[in-house]
């Protein structure tokens, strides 16, 4: 294996395969534009924000061997490691050697010349006391005198030497033999022997909260006795309570103790499946969500849900929706959530509409518009079925909430557990995912409501046919191998060609086994209504249906054609009564404006409706035989004469007979980026693809080319003063506060990184200037989280809105 003391020098050595593999598993360091150099590319690799990108993949030994080499710090050996592990047998030795493998791949973790394992900075950041241990002993006195290493020393019963280093060499080569620690302790009054064995076990299950900014206690006499000896290092000022180095907690957990290290993911209940079995199953599912979903985004397209005030489609629109469309609640959420991320839906005014794309969409065959919405789902940053939050509160769709990696991570930790099944294997139980799912991506997010863990993102993947007798189908392997080609074939293969032909029944129904296609959704819409979708759909015909159909302009023969051409026999009789009795009766009465005016020429029809008791209220009276005025409105007047069984038409000023047909709306919007994690498009509708693709990196090619560049590329010119940025921190921070010049960007960048206090002027979102000290500050793009001493509380502030920076 390569081998460096920098990540660059290691980087270099490696050949152009392995440096792919590199590339390839931290594939967000090569997003445009390409690194020009390894220097550079290991630049990239090391930012706090790649790393964090990247620790979320990792799966659970990953997590654990990390942090078990942050712990170790400068003594991290691969057999320092494997001790502390308990790794040494054959079987677990095989599994952290495969677990540094990964670590390797994504440059978190390299060796050096000297055999040591280097971590990344940021990754040994994110823990603030690794496996509960503290400082190593030299770190805790870098600020102790010579006198006081004398005093510890001899306390000790060593000789102290004559300078301060070699004092502070022989505490280090004492504290770091667990015997001698151990005898020591042995010897100790029983007060300090007790304080000592609980702080060492407290620390690997109890937070410790320390007051910064305020005296301790003077210490008992058991402390003072573990301070005289350096087994605790009490802060010169006395602030905060004193704290045990490392070493010192590590032999006193004793030689039988070890770290936590799960090589091997949990066991799960298998059953044996077909592949036959397998697919039946997933397509029974992509059929009844892809008919679904197309039902959906119809309903929205004939009535555009409201949106809420604070934003979002609240319960009452999706309840209306769900009743229309006959579908259960989680599946109008992740039609609207997927669509809305495939730009089929885009916010118009107080309204979520279709979008243009959505019409090129709908006249997609069901396993294009089904794909195109399987891979909005993969990378949705969110749980889209989730329908209540914390406190048990209704959640609106489309709401706008901050992206949630760790609910990105739970579906692709989904992916990746039943990706690992064995061949012909299924899960007995599909709840049983959970924990593996934890095992892969134990960073991952369950929702607050599931009964099980990650119950909520198994049970979507079921409704997708992700999962199919708890194993992944074809389509949910495609996800897993993020292979469009390979999920194309897939999605061809589950659903069937979208159905042209319905079977009309004497019972007034119309029957359509599998997707309609768009022509005969939109023409069973309009003469009938929808009863049930799915796997199969069911329309009624009524005459309120036909009226409908008529009111739009459409001829009794035109719907009777109309219907003959996709029916898969002849038209039953009581249809062909139906749509004859209706026809007869429509447009007998004819509606005009003058508050309004109705004539006929049927007299006898006239005095009927104006002796008609119910509807007095719209104040009808009789001019002439063949002429009535209403008082009310013409729509009222309309209304009233349809609920008591006539069938009037509204004319227009010129006399003709008003058309009643209803443009579906659409957003004016441009469509907003979808909520992901740079997610790619890959196969959507036919408007989506139109969209510029991304370029694909050759990584192979990028690999060759890196190794070949110069060793380091010029530092960027940020402010194009000669200036390069000094640090990681201020390139991010310039990146968000566009307004602050170059000294406070570094002022504030070094605040962050030294942890000291601040003063900024930050414009709150209300407009008002104010003046804030702020300490114990956190970045976190496009935030800063920080100790607000005016409120005297934490406080989150945008990095824009900060305009100038002061020492605190």
């Amino acid at each position: 294996m390569a081998s460096g003391s920098t990540l660059a020098a290691w980087l270099r050595g490696l050949d152009g395969a392995r440096l792919a593999r590199v590339l390839a598993a931290r594939r967000d360091t090569v997003s445009p534009p390409d690194p020009r150099s390894v220097g550079e590319l290991a630049d990239r690799l090391q930012r706090p924000g790649s790393v964090a990108l990247a620790l979320p993949r990792l799966a659970l030994p990953c997590l654990q061997a990390a942090e078990a080499l942050a712990a170790l710090g400068t003594r991290a050996t691969r057999d320092a490691l494997a001790e502390l592990l308990g790794a040494t047998a054959s079987g677990a030795a095989r599994g952290l050697d495969e677990t540094l493998e990964v670590l390797s791949d994504h440059a978190l973790v390299w060796p050096d010349g000297n055999g040591t394992l280097r971590l990344a900075a940021p990754l040994r950041q994110s823990w603030d006391a690794p496996l509960g241990l503290d400082a190593p002993l030299e770190g805790l006195l870098t600020g102790a005198t010579s006198d006081e290493l004398r005093g510890m020393l001899a306390a000790l019963g060593i000789k102290p030497p004559s300078s301060k280093q070699q004092r502070l060499v022989a505490m280090t080569e004492h504290h770091s033999d667990p015997e001698l620690i151990a005898s020591v302790v042995a010897k100790a009054p029983a007060a300090a022997r007790e304080l000592l064995e609980l702080r060492a076990r407290s620390a690997l299950s109890e937070p410790r909260f320390i007051a910064f900014g305020a005296p301790g206690a003077e210490p008992g006499p058991g402390e003072q006795w573990a301070l005289d000896r350096g087994l605790l290092i009490q802060d010169r000022r006395r602030y905060g309570p004193a704290r045990m180095p490392a070493e010192v907690a590590l032999a006193l957990r004793g030689p039988g103790w070890h770290a936590p290290f799960e090589a091997v993911p949990p066991s799960l209940r298998l059953v044996s499946v077909t592949e036959a079995e397998v697919d039946q199953e997933a397509a029974a599912a992509a059929t009844a969500f892809a008919a679904h979903a197309a039902s959906v985004l119809s309903a929205c397209s004939a009535a555009p849900p409201a949106r809420l005030k604070s934003g979002g489609i609240g319960a009452r629109e999706l309840t209306r929706i769900s009743k229309v469309t006959q579908a259960d609640d989680a599946v109008v959420r992740i039609t609207l959530e997927t669509a809305y991320a495939a730009g089929l839906l885009g916010l118009d005014g107080d309204r979520v509409a279709p979008t243009e794309a959505y019409d090129a969409w709908a006249e997609e065959e069901p396993w294009q518009q089904f794909v195109g919405l399987l891979q909005a789902w993969r990378d949705l940053a969110l749980t889209p079925s989730r329908a209540r939050d914390e406190d048990n509160k209704a959640l609106p769709v489309l709401a706008g909430e901050p992206p949630c990696g760790g609910c990105l991570q739970a579906r692709h930790g989904l992916l990746a557990a039943a990706g690992e099944l064995p061949a012909g294997q299924g899960a007995k139980v599909t709840t049983d995912l959970g924990p593996l799912v934890a095992w892969h991506r134990p960073l991952a997010d369950s929702s607050p409501q599931d009964e099980t863990p990650f119950a909520a993102v198994i049970r979507e993947a079921e409704l997708l046919g992700v999962l199919a007798r708890g194993v992944l189908s074809p389509v949910g392997a495609a996800l897993l191998a993020d292979d469009t080609e390979k999920l194309t074939v897939a999605g061809r293969g589950l659903l069937p060609k979208a159905t042209g032909t319905a079977r009309i029944g004497a019972d007034l129904t119309a029957v359509v086994t599998g997707t309609p296609t768009a022509r005969l959704t939109a023409l069973l819409d309009s003469v009938a209504d929808r009863e049930t979708s799915g796997t199969a759909s069911v329309w009624r015909f009524s005459a309120a249906g036909i009226r409908r159909a008529l009111d739009a302009g459409h001829t009794p023969d035109g719907i009777t054609d109309d219907l003959a051409t996709v029916a898969t026999g002849s038209l039953p009789q009581p249809l062909s009564y139906l749509i004859a009795d209706t026809a007869r009766g429509h447009g007998r009465v004819r509606i005009g404006t003058a508050a309004c005016v109705i004539h006929s020429e049927e007299p006898a029809l006239l005095a009927e409706i104006a002796a008609h008791r119910k509807l007095s209220r719209i104040g009808l009276r009789q001019l002439a035989p063949t002429v009535l005025v209403s008082r009310s409105p013409l729509e009222k007047t309309l209304t009233a004469l349809r609920t008591e069984g006539y069938a009037p038409v509204v004319e227009t000023t010129d006399g003709a007979v008003r058309i009643e047909k209803v443009r579906p709306q659409r957003a004016t919007a441009p469509v907003p980026a979808p909520r992901g994690t740079g997610a790619k498009p890959g196969l959507r509708s036919a408007a989506t693809r139109a969209a510029k693709a991304p370029v694909a990196v050759d990584l192979s090619a990028l690999a060759t080319r890196l190794l070949a560049a110069p060793p380091q590329a010029p530092n960027p010119d940020p402010f194009g003063s000669g200036v390069p940025y000094g640090t990681d921190t201020e390139e991010i921070v310039a990146w968000h506060t566009k307004r602050l010049s170059y000294s406070d960007v570094r002022q504030l960048a070094h605040a962050l990184d030294a942890g000291t206090a601040i003063t900024v002027e930050y414009i709150a979102a209300t407009g008002s200037r104010t003046i804030r000290t702020l300490s114990r500050l956190a970045l976190d793009p496009p935030y800063l989280e920080a100790w607000c001493h005016l409120r005297e509380d934490e406080r989150v502030f945008t990095l824009s809105r900060i305009y100038s920076v002061m020492p605190a």
